[in-house]
């Protein structure tokens, strides 16, 4: 009970809400709707729920273990945050840019792999995970993570609404936007850890 009443009491709104946002912009749900698609074109038989719980899973382990195993290797979260803002500085380039910088040679077909990992719940969403732990209290994080994979869930059940009644120009312009949001908050993460770092 002391625990359930301490996680309560550490709740923010703006601190849900900015995470919230920073790891839909990550996970990029509404962007990769086309890649979803084509995969059932493929013959592949998409389960939402499997996705999202697997998903959930993941990132919450990681959540909860990836400061440990940093503290195993040595390495300060204010280090890790500013690394990480560099490496989600690259991925929204890439989401602005339409180029590639990251190349990934997972292979496998179904629900965990590729689209519950690499594709949601991947090294973009680690490292903005542990990067937010700088700033963000973990239970603020945890809350998060299940408001983003609620959303996540809404829109693998609705990804043949969306792709036709949005439509694949209407997905693109959403897709810059978060771009330009994630690059903003990755400035934002480096800028304001390097200042711890050589504070």
């Amino acid at each position: 009970m002391e625990y359930i009443s301490s996680f309560i009491h550490s709740l923010d709104a703006m601190q849900i809400t900015a995470a919230t946002f920073f790891l839909i912009a990550i996970i990029d749900p509404f962007g990769n709707v086309p890649v979803t698609i084509n995969m059932e074109k493929q013959g592949l038989k998409i389960s939402a729920w499997q996705v999202c719980l697997a998903s959930a899973l993941i990132l919450l382990a990681f959540l909860m273990l990836g400061e440990s195993l940093m503290r195993i290797f040595g390495i300060k979260v204010e280090y890790f945050a500013v690394a990480g803002g560099f490496i989600i500085f690259l991925m929204a380039l890439e989401m602005i840019l339409d180029i590639v910088i990251f190349k990934a040679d997972v292979e496998g077909n179904g629900n965990l792999v590729p689209l519950a990992f690499p594709m949601y719940a991947g090294p973009g969403a680690f490292t903005a995970l542990i990067a937010m732990t700088a700033e963000y209290a973990v239970p603020n994080l945890i809350v998060a993570v299940l408001i983003c994979i609620l959303i996540l869930y809404a829109v693998l059940k609705g990804t043949h609404w969306l792709m036709k009644y949005l439509g694949k120009n209407t997905l693109y312009i959403i897709r810059k936007f978060f771009g330009i949001i994630v690059l903003a908050i990755a400035c934002q993460l480096m800028f304001a850890n390097l200042a711890l770092v050589f504070n």
